[in-house]
């Protein structure tokens, strides 16, 4: 099916505090994870379906992105050239080629509701994906766009249901255990971070820059009805700590469930 490229814009502009000490001026999201840096998997699959167009507003450590994607053919590619020649900084071979990401400078205390707001003003696309770059998943981003056609309301954001970390335990009123289960599925969803938004989102998103995405314009947009839900079955995890790049490491050498790509 054929389906409009959208742009997608890229929230990877914030501190990482929860692994900033860790990292020092490398920032989360590009964190290897199979070789590439998590950003990197997120954009190639909304390649993959077809959204090639990325928009960065940058903040902490946005020197580091800039330097990752100039340098992006010497970084992924074997290298031959003749010393001394121009290099056009665009990849010759690979899906990457077809990618166009424009990078600007959103400022370090900016809040993602302002990078989203500084980012919609530099495109004229009625509808775009937003996503936080450092959560992956085998979510299939077109059908994500196609339930967000589907409905009358201007937000869409893709939901998940995790698993518990620990074991589950159910008691009688003598706090006998009657059974248990390890790690099982929760009831709630939670926000798996990607969006559809339609251009209309901008009157959310106004104000003094202190606007929270999560905290104030999700909430807003819900209580007015215009926030939906596309429900997500599959895999789906976020890196915010070291210990999640290691088990991301593990189930892409495992088994890889977000490269619907293939080869």
């Amino acid at each position: 099916m054929s389906m409009t490229s959208l742009p997608v814009v890229l929230l990877v502009g914030g501190s990482g505090s929860r692994m900033r000490a860790d990292l020092g001026n490398r920032p989360k999201h590009l964190v290897e994870v199979g070789s590439r840096p998590i950003l990197w998997h997120v954009m190639r699959l909304y390649s993959h379906f077809g959204h090639t167009n990325f928009i960065l507003p940058l903040g902490h450590h946005g020197e580091v992105f800039r330097k990752y994607f100039l340098n992006f053919s010497s970084l992924t590619q074997d290298l031959e050239f003749r010393l001394g020649t121009e290099d056009s900084r665009i990849p010759s071979s690979g899906v990457e080629k077809d990618w166009h990401v424009n990078l600007f400078d959103a400022g370090v205390q900016t809040s993602k509701s302002d990078r989203i707001r500084m980012a919609i003003n530099r495109i004229d696309a009625k509808t775009l994906c937003v996503t936080y770059g450092d959560g992956i998943g085998d979510i299939d981003v077109n059908s994500a766009i196609e339930f967000h056609s589907s409905h009358d309301c201007i937000a869409t954001v893709t939901g998940y249901r995790p698993l518990s970390q620990y074991g589950v335990l159910d008691i009688d009123d003598q706090g006998r255990v009657y059974s248990m289960h390890e790690k099982p599925r929760l009831d709630h969803w939670i926000n798996a971070g990607f969006f559809v938004f339609d251009r209309s989102v901008l009157e959310y998103l106004d104000g003094d820059g202190k606007v929270d995405l999560e905290t104030d314009v999700m909430p807003k947009l819900a209580s007015d009805g215009e926030l939906m839900m596309y429900k997500h079955e599959g895999f789906w995890a976020s890196m915010d700590t070291l210990k999640d790049a290691q088990n991301l490491n593990n189930v892409w050498n495992n088994s890889a469930p977000w490269k619907v790509w293939g080869d």
